[in-house]
């Protein structure tokens, strides 16, 4: 121990060598703590509320992954999911901003939230500066889970050899640039069993979205890809259209239409979800092309501050909230609607393939 040491404190830290029970580094955090970040505003409960519904949503999602992994006797993936499960289980309040670790999975639906709205920052105000922007879609036909991987891989390869083409015509003078962003989606159908890979596009012209859609189909053939299931429409509003663009890569629950047209019960079909995201792990969900971004300086603000001015939550399943470990009051007072706790209580299948 250094001579220099206060003996008090002396005399405490060989008390923690000695019980076994914390370290040194823990014994210190009453004293200060860092925070990482501008932090989000704790005043502005409606997104709190927003950001509690989707924490339920992803521990009861992320732990029937866990099962459904298990079932499928792959565990490999299963350390993702805890880590997306954990996700902001511990929130610090510092001056009226709340600060926490992030787990930047793509299978959390808080940091799909995050991201989405950074997005939204970067790309919203280029995107607004197009005169005729055009919103498309592109698929092929649906597929069973085990050619799933391979023809997400396909769907790749053929976007960006379309994308290949449309620029060596454009630079000889014969076609249009090509511009735009994509974003990879996939979705199940749990009456058919199979999956259903796309790309939603906005693009910036209505000559741009024809000649993707006519290279698409040329490439496809009739045979995988068919005409009519290719959409061009012109976008009336362009922030509506991002968000659609960029929202999360597979639908969690049951989509709406296919109930209808199925006769299937709403769920979420964890193993099926579990295909899905294994198939495009190795993928980048969305990007642009033909246009580059104004360049903004990166900041990370790192303080570091008395323990005293922070108030500490965790989460707590029970209540649906995170709870403040110095008053134990609640952080947003939400509260689950009875279809919401229904559909994650009652309808986790985590079986199907």
């Amino acid at each position: 121990m250094d001579k220099q040491t206060p003996k008090p404190l002396q005399e405490a830290v060989h008390t923690l060598a000695q019980n076994g029970t914390t370290d040194f580094k823990s014994f210190l955090q009453f004293e200060e703590k860092t925070v990482i970040g501008n932090g989000s505003d704790l005043s502005d409960l409606k997104m709190w509320k927003g950001r509690a519904k989707r924490k339920i949503i992803s521990q009861t999602m992320n732990l029937s992954l866990v099962t459904a992994v298990e079932n499928k006797g792959e565990p490999e993936r299963k350390q993702g999911y805890w880590n997306a499960y954990h996700c902001q289980e511990r929130l610090t309040n510092h001056n009226g901003r709340i600060h926490s670790k992030y787990c930047k999975n793509r299978f959390c639906p808080i940091c799909s939230s995050i991201r989405k709205a950074k997005i939204i920052n970067q790309y919203l105000p280029v995107l607004k500066t197009w005169e005729a922007p055009y919103f498309v879609t592109l698929t092929v036909r649906s597929v069973p889970a085990k050619n799933l991987k391979k023809w997400i891989g396909g769907f790749k390869e053929a976007f960006t050899k379309i994308l290949g083409r449309l620029k060596k015509r454009h630079q000889r003078g014969k076609g249009v640039r090509p511009v735009g962003i994509q974003s990879l989606e996939c979705n199940f159908n749990p009456g058919k069993r199979t999956y259903n890979p796309h790309f939603h596009l906005i693009v910036q012209s209505e000559a741009v979205a024809e000649a993707i859609i006519k290279e698409w189909l040329l490439l496809w053939t009739p045979k995988h890809a068919i005409k009519k299931c290719q959409d061009k429409q012109s976008v009336r509003n362009m922030e509506e259209c991002l968000i659609e663009v960029i929202k999360y890569s597979t639908k969690i629950f049951t989509d709406p239409d296919v109930m209808k047209k199925g006769k299937v019960p709403q769920k979420v079909y964890a193993a099926a979800l579990d295909n899905i995201f294994q198939a495009l792990e190795p993928h980048r969900i969305f990007d642009r092309f033909g246009f580059n971004l104004p360049k903004v300086e990166k900041q990370c603000n790192i303080q570091t501050v008395p323990d005293t001015q922070c108030e500490d939550f965790i989460y707590a399943v029970e209540v649906y909230d995170w709870i403040s470990e110095k008053t134990g009051e609640r952080l947003t007072g939400y509260a689950p609607t009875a279809e919401l706790h229904w559909l994650l209580s009652d309808n986790m299948d985590t079986d199907l393939e």
